[in-house]
Parts: structure tokens; sequence; C-alpha cells
């Protein structure tokens, strides 16, 4: 199992995350594109630490919501969710260009990419987006319940998917992500580890009910905003290589 991460979420003299010192531990980097966070000197940056490091590339775009981090939902049409994701991803495109790179998927961050897993709506037309952008990208997605259907969707349109899931987020029984606002949404250390262990030896998780839900994932997405996540990091390495 990959593990992700999203980087490059600095921005001017505001620093978020510890980039420099994540990166030798993840496979999979997904960077901000401007719309949330990022901007061209913390875009190069990054991707020159992708390039180092060797990691493979993601686009991480957003709703054009600076101001609230991405994390706000906006009622744009579906037009308008084309213009933004093509407009983020030619950008992070021409910049990994520039330094030898490859752009291989695309990752929306926040509040878009909980409501493409919530609205067959918002989610079809990020796939459209992806597959009408000159490149071939893959699209990560949160892995559920309806993963056969997401498959079918995409497949529809020739996208190949990225199955995703969070080892510090407590699921629904629908497989989707408990909101931050409840009580035990995000897992302790222990139960953290405990959950990574689980999919990786068993396929599933156990969801804020009790129910054991099947999952299948490639990747597992990871958080380096202080010294003690980089830690985690390399323990949730260590269990997913037992």
């Amino acid at each position: 199992m990959l593990l992700n991460c999203d980087l490059g979420e600095s921005f001017g003299a505001w620093k978020m995350g510890l980039d420099e010192h994540v990166m030798p531990h993840i496979d999979m980097a997904n960077v901000a594109c401007g719309f949330h966070a990022g901007d061209p000197d913390v875009l190069a940056q990054t991707l020159k630490l992708v390039n180092t490091y060797q990691v493979t590339l993601g686009a991480h775009p957003s709703y054009p919501d600076r101001q609230g981090f991405g994390r706000r939902s906006m009622q744009l049409s579906e037009q308008e969710i084309v213009n933004a994701l093509h407009y983020q991803i030619a950008a992070i495109e021409g910049m990994a260009k520039v330094q030898g790179l490859t752009l291989n998927y695309v990752k929306p961050h926040g509040a878009l990419y909980n409501d493409m897993m919530k609205s067959q709506r918002i989610l079809s037309c990020v796939i459209k987006a992806i597959s009408h952008y000159p490149s071939e990208l893959k699209l990560m997605v949160l892995a559920t319940a309806q993963q056969a259907s997401h498959q079918q969707l995409a497949d529809d349109y020739n996208v190949s998917l990225i199955f995703e899931a969070f080892a510090d987020r407590l699921y629904t029984d629908e497989g989707l992500l408990t909101p931050r606002s409840e009580a035990g949404a995000v897992h302790d250390k222990s139960a953290l580890l405990a959950q990574v262990k689980q999919l990786h030896q068993q396929g599933s998780v156990t969801t804020a009910s009790g129910k054991s839900l099947s999952l299948r994932a490639d990747t597992l997405c990871v958080h380096g905003d202080n010294e003690a996540s980089i830690a985690l990091i390399e323990e949730i390495r260590n269990v997913i290589n037992q």
C-alpha cells in the first residue's frame, strides 16, 4: 500500500507542513495548485523536492477558496468546476515540465473532494474534466462501499481511479469519513495504527457503528504537519512493511 500526502500548502511567509521532512517517507505527493494554498515559489520548491526524492506527482486542486483553505463548499456550475480544474492542473503540469517531471494523477482537495464523494453529479463533473484534459491522468478518490459504481463511472470516460483510505479518520457505514465536528472522528495514535493494520492485513475498517466494512485501497493518506506526524508516518510504514 502506497503512502500519499498533501503538500505544497504554504503561502508566502506562512508555512504549512514539514514538506522537506515528509517527502523521504512517502510514495505520492498531492501538491496544491494555488486555489486553496501554495504560490509559484512554493510550487517550484515542492516540485524540486518531488524531483529529489522521485515521488509520484499528483495535482491537488480545490474550489477557488483561498480564504477558507478550500474547506467550504461552493455552488459552481459544471463548466465552472471543469474550468477551475483545468486551470489548476495546467499550472502544476507546466511548472512540473520545467523541472522534467510528469504529472500522474489528480486528487481534489477539501470540500471539493468531500462533495464529489457525496454527489454523483460533482463526481461525474470531475471525471469529465480529467477525461477532457489533454494529458492522461488518473483520479484519486475515497475508497467507499460504492467503489464498484465509481469504477464503472470512471470506466465510461476511460479514466483510471486510485482508491484512497485514511489512517486517522473514523468511517461511517457507507465508507465516508465521519465529519471532524463529531466526537471521535479523528483517531488517536493507537486507533490509527490499528486501522492501518486492519486495512493492510484484512482489507477492511471498523465503522462508527462497529461494522466491518471491506475496502480496496491502493494508497493511504498520511499527514506531515509536525514532528510527531513525521514519526507516525515511519510507524505506519513499518506496519505496512511487516
